[in-house]
Order: C-alpha cells, then structure tokens, then sequence
C-alpha cells in the first residue's frame, strides 16, 4: 500500500548532554494543545505530532535517557584531579636551661613555622594514579635567621597487571554508556508503540465513522420498506404480517445505528487518550478524519522483514547491549584475577635557604635531587571471591546469548504471522467489495421483482440486512489491511520510517 499521507514530518529528539532530553517539534502550542470547539479535521500525521509531545507515557520515558547521560558524566569526573592546599601555622616555647655536662646556660626560645602544602593529584584513564606536591616551611626561631625549606616532588603508581587494561572506573564508564543505549532504545520503542496505536486507532475511527454511515442508510431502507408497507397494507394489497416484520427490521436497524455510534464516540475517545490531553482538554470537537479508507496492494518479503527486524527492532538492539555490557564485566573479572603489581616511583629537590628567592633559586638548579622507583606486588592467596565471580558473570553471559535467541525465536513467527494477515486481508478487500456490489445488485433486482409482485417483502428485508452486513465487511477489511501494514512496519523496527518519522540526538 503506498502511503495514505504523503506530506514528510520530521520528529527531532533534541538533547541535552548527549541524551534524549525534548521532543522536537515541541513548541508551546503543541503542548499547550487543546482541540477546537468545532470541525476538528485532523490527519494521522498531525495526531502523530500532538501525541509525540504530550503523550505522558513519552514524556516520562524521555527523563531516563538524561539520568543515564548525568550518571556518564559524573563516572567521567573520576578523571578531574583534586587540588589540595594547607597552610598551618604552628609555635612552640621552650624555657631556659643548663647543659650539664658542659655547664653552659642556654637562654629560653622560641620558634614558628608557617607551612604551605599544595597539591595536585588524581587518576588518569590508563590506570596510572599522580600526586604532585610544593611543600614549603618558613622556620623562625629566636636568635637564629630564617630558614625557608621546601622539598616539590612527584609520586607515580602505574598498575601492570591488574587495574591495568581495566579497571572499575573504566567498566562503570562503558556501562553507564550501554546503559544509557538501552535506554534510548527503550524510548524509541515507546514512541513506536505510540504510533503505531495512534495509525490503528486512526484506522479503526474512520472505519467506524463509515460504519455509522452504513447503518443510517440501513435505518433509511428499513423505514422506507416499512413506510411502503405500511402503505400496501393499506390498499389491502399486503398482508399485515409483512408491516410487522419490515417495522422490526426497522427498530433492529436503529438499535445497531446506536451501537455504532456507541463505537465512535468510544473510539474517539481512544484517540484522545493517545494524544494525551488533560482533563480541561476533553471538552473539545471530536476528531473527524482527513483521509478515507485505501488499499493498495503490497507484497513483503518474508525474509527480508526477518532481517530487517533483526537488526533494526529496539528489542534486539536492548538484547544484544546487554550482552556486550556482560562481555565488559568478565573482562574487569578476568583482570581482577591477576595479581597486583604496580610499577611505581617518585622524583623531586630539596632546598633549605635562608632566603625565599634562594629556595626557589636552588630548587630550579636541582642541586639536591631526590628520587626512587621500584615495583610493588600483593598476590592473593586463593582468590577464591573473585574466580568464583568470573565463572559466575560467565554463566550470566550465556544467559544473554540465550536470551537473544529467545527474541529471535519470537521475532520469526510474528512477522510471518504478520505478512500472512496482511496477506489474507488484502485478499479479503478485494472479495468484500465484489460481495458488497453483488448485495447491491441483488438487493436492487429484488425491489424490481417486488413492485412487480413476483417477490416478498421478506425477501427484500433479507437482502437489506445483507446489504449492510457486506458493507460494513468491506469497510472492516480496508481498516485491518491498513493496521497489517503498519502493524508489520512496528514487528520489524521501520514504522517510523514508514510514516517518515525520524529521531536524531543533538
């Protein structure tokens, strides 16, 4: 079938941080929508519109995607350095003495130190942690100069083995990113869901439009069967049973008129749910279709859907992510396994100077280096934990795979379910129309035949009844073939290219 609505709307999933934060298109009147007092006739692709930016069920699934894509940056900040800084004044009094072995007095003292220690120290994505550090120390004690002391210096630990191609900052940052895929995925499948309600529920409205339709003409050839029976009964040319039985036709054909408009207003109803208006949003028109009921044949590829659902449906997609996140965490345990060897090392100058410029004069220089590098080991005995936790992320893992199967079992029998209805309703349009214009004809012949009394107005009543039972199949068969197609557009993951909906992140 070629597409009923030809006019290409694009949908932008607009972001903040890198998520799915807003719906594009969005703009204050769609939100603030609300539907006309009267004649609100409206397409699919503007229901699509209105419920792509007020549906709640959107609206809350579009909020995860940005926690995903806030907990990815705060996982990030592991890698921000931490800058430090302590400054400390300290005094201390000592009182006069003798030494006495030497018999000399020394006078009471005292001494200050003001003290500075900066730092810079973090983590770099490779594993290596760094810590820099200026400390410097103004000592004054009485009688004596000043002393300036300052020791820079830089300290290195580089994993070798574990911590080394992976750690747990490195996996929580790969999962919070698959995590934050899945999720997008999650609300590209409910917006899926909605469209594809919002098509079938567009479909099943104008088909019962049509058949409120099909029974006001019903009640119209009842009464005026009835009426002329009425009449014949009159001119004693008919006998009272056959008014009797042309006015139950009747009262049966109204009380199915109001069943179908039952059916409407409950549909319209549906449609407004989708959309997502609120309550002070109900009291408007209906909707009243812009489009009618067409078919135009196609022919899907049964295994040209398998592949397309296999690598386009959302769930799919969520399966396998979540395999290769568990990948990921056999990768951090098979890491963990290993031993803990750190290659590790520090450089740096002292300078003692009675004078600040001095220090600094001496610590450029680097008359007075200092440094040492060596290598530090701890090996678990037994290891026990974290084997045990390897095997079992293993055993996860083939839970997955299989769980992917399992979606690929489903995804197999439901679109070649969906291509044999789609199939067999398109064949049942084509048979309905051909049955609706032989009631037709019959129904006509049959009239003729009556007012040349070689018929009964039992006869006639019969062929109305079928009348409209063929009408109202025709009608049925045009709707279901259109909810098939997009019913198979939604199996396979392309129902929103079909309706030329697309989703970008910016």
């Amino acid at each position: 079938m070629t597409n009923m609505f030809p006019k290409i709307t694009t949908f932008t999933v607009s972001a903040a941080l890198g998520a799915y934060v807003l719906l594009a298109a969005p703009d204050a009147a769609a939100q603030s929508f609300a539907p006309p007092s009267s004649n609100w006739v409206v397409g699919s692709d503007e229901l699509i519109r209105i419920a792509l930016t007020n549906n709640l069920s959107i609206l809350i699934s579009q909020i995860q995607p940005e926690i995903d894509q806030l907990t990815l940056n705060g996982n990030y900040g592991a890698y921000q350095p931490n800058l430090t800084m302590n400054a400390i004044h300290s005094y201390d009094s000592f009182p006069s003495g003798i030494y006495t072995q030497a018999g000399l007095a020394y006078p009471a003292t005292t001494e200050q130190i003001n003290s500075y220690t900066p730092g810079l120290s973090g983590l770099a994505p490779w594993g290596l942690s760094y810590s820099f550090t200026g400390p410097l120390a103004e000592q004054n004690v009485s009688g004596a100069p000043d002393l300036y002391n300052s020791q820079p210096g830089v300290q290195l630990d580089q994993p070798l083995l574990k911590n080394f191609w992976i750690d747990n900052t490195r996996y929580q940052i790969s999962l919070a990113k698959t995590t934050l895929k899945i999720d997008q995925l999650a609300l590209t499948l409910q917006i899926m869901t909605v469209v594809n309600n919002i098509k079938a529920a567009y479909y099943t409205l104008i088909s019962d439009r049509e058949l409120v339709g099909v029974q006001q003409k019903a009640v119209e050839l009842a009464e005026e069967t009835w009426h002329e029976n009425e009449q014949r009964v009159k001119a004693g040319a008919l006998a009272p049973l056959d008014e009797k039985q042309a006015e139950s036709q009747a009262a049966n054909a109204r009380s199915d008129l109001l069943t179908a408009q039952t059916a409407l207003a409950v549909q319209e109803n549906v449609i407004k749910g989708l959309l997502g208006l609120r309550r002070g949003q109900w009291s408007g028109s209906p909707p009243i279709p812009a489009e009618q009921l067409v078919a135009v044949p196609e022919k899907p590829d049964v295994r040209e859907c398998w592949r397309a659902a296999l690598e386009k449906r959302p769930d799919m997609l969520q399966a396998k992510l979540k395999a290769e996140a568990q990948h990921m965490l056999i990768k951090l345990d098979f890491n963990q396994l290993f031993p803990e060897v750190d290659l590790v090392g520090s450089y740096g100058r002292n300078a003692t100077e009675l004078t600040f410029n001095n220090n600094l004069e001496t610590i450029r220089q680097g008359t007075y280096p200092f440094y040492s590098y060596g290598v530090t080991m701890t090996i678990p005995l037994g290891n026990s934990g974290p084997r045990n936790k390897y095997k079992s992320d293993k055993a996860a893992l083939q839970q997955l795979l299989l769980q992917i199967k399992q979606v690929e079992l489903t995804i197999i029998p439901t679109i070649d379910n969906d291509v044999t209805r789609l199939r067999t309703d398109l064949l049942k349009v084509d048979s309905s129309r051909q049955a609706r214009i032989y009631a037709e004809d019959a129904l006509q012949a049959e009239q003729m035949k009556l007012q040349r009394g070689s018929s009964t107005s039992f006869v006639v009543l019969q062929l109305q009844s079928t009348l409209t039972a063929r009408r109202s199949d025709e009608i049925q068969a045009l709707a279901n073939y259109n909810i098939d197609l997009d019913q198979l557009a939604f199996d396979e993951g392309t129902i929103l290219e079909r309706n030329h909906i697309e989703l970008r992140v910016r």
